[in-house]
């Protein structure tokens, strides 16, 4: 039997630390390679030199699609390309973003568990909204190994708090803990393979740039009554997913956080433009009522500066909705945390040390 060999590892906003702290943790003769999906903009050329000055030694090399996959080296994926794995072969997929992010660590994750299974082990960091936790829970389903970042020890502790909530997880803990816990999941012969999903299948296919045809997205997902944030087509809900997500027939992959998010500014802009235009025909009426006044049409101008007063109404009411609105979504985001932790335990659930047997 094969031992754990393949580590994948994703993280977004305050991922950078705690991704040096584990590189540097592993060991120059690893019997596993790394993978790592970390959230950049398309024009970012850093990332590859951020992380190889702090990796200890394993060399770092930036992911190029056909690489063969080799033991004790760490991948880096580059700029605005789907990270994936197929057999021991890197493949850098041009399908659609997946939560408005290319390369997401979904795709990476689903990827490592329909082509190493058992052997696969997934790493998920600080971050924002919940990328990571659908992939995460697909490695679960294949028989890998989950590991997350302690939420109290996050910087950003969403994505971990997604994946925690979506699947069971081996371990959570701080960045050197899970560094430990790597080392000794390697060293271990992995379970035998199982069957893989089809939907994950699917996913992998459609993030390697395959089409997401109406057939094909019918296969893993029903329609909703939910528009894409990117196309305006229809989202289709993916069926049995944690967390909830949906795609839509170009592709496009949402969690209902991010849709939730994308419509929050949608309204937000829309009332913003609505306040606007309601304030130009307010001074639009007050200019008419000052014209008829000077020409003596009184009964005008008292109608204008009626409607002048009615639009100034209108406009109080779209501000304070603006104002209320805008008080809600820092109340929900602050209240989130409080019920993350009352669903999770207390912190002791999450900081698990398993550095006894470890140098």
């Amino acid at each position: 039997m094969a031992n754990r060999d393949l580590i994948v590892i994703g993280g977004s906003a305050g991922s950078i630390a705690p991704l040096k702290t584990i590189l540097a943790s592993l060991p120059a003769d690893l019997t596993a390679s790394v993978l790592v999906v970390i959230h950049i903009p398309a024009n970012s050329t850093g990332i590859h030199t951020a992380v190889a000055s702090a990796a200890g030694p394993l060399p770092v090399v930036a992911a190029e699609d056909g690489m063969t996959i080799e033991t004790g080296h760490v991948y880096i994926a580059p700029p605005n390309r789907h990270l994936l794995v197929f057999d021991d072969t890197l493949k850098l997929g041009h399908g659609p973003r997946e939560n408005h992010v290319r390369p997401a660590i979904d795709p990476l994750f689903r990827s490592a568990a329909a082509a190493r299974g058992p052997r696969a082990i997934g790493v998920l960091l600080s971050g924002k909204l919940d990328d990571g936790a659908s992939g995460l829970e697909a490695i679960k389903l294949c028989g890998g190994i989950a590991l997350v970042q302690s939420p109290h020890d996050a910087q950003v502790s969403e994505m971990p708090l997604a994946a925690l909530e979506a699947t069971s997880v081996d371990l959570s803990a701080d960045a050197l803990a899970i560094a430990h816990a790597v080392k000794r999941y390697v060293r271990e012969e992995a379970p035998p393979p199982v069957k893989v999903p089809d939907g994950i299948l699917l996913e992998i296919d459609i993030a390697a740039g395959g089409p997401a045809t109406g057939g094909k997205v019918e296969k893993l997902a029903r329609p909703s009554t939910i528009t894409c944030p990117d196309c305006g087509g229809v989202l289709s809900e993916v069926t049995g997913s944690r967390p909830l997500r949906f795609r839509c027939q170009v592709g496009h992959s949402y969690t209902a956080k991010k849709v939730l998010q994308q419509q929050e500014d949608q309204v937000d802009e829309a009332m913003r433009v609505a306040l606007r235009i309601i304030e130009e025909r307010a001074n639009l009426v007050e200019r008419m009522g000052r014209e008829a006044a000077e020409v003596g049409r009184s009964g005008m101008a008292e109608l204008y500066a009626d409607r002048a007063a009615e639009y100034r109404g209108y406009g109080n009411a779209i501000r304070h909705a603006i104002l209320a609105s805008m008080k809600a979504r820092e109340t929900e985001e602050s209240g989130e945390h409080l019920t993350h932790r009352e669903v999770l335990g207390a912190e002791e659930r999450f900081d698990i040390s398993e550095t006894s047997d470890e140098a």
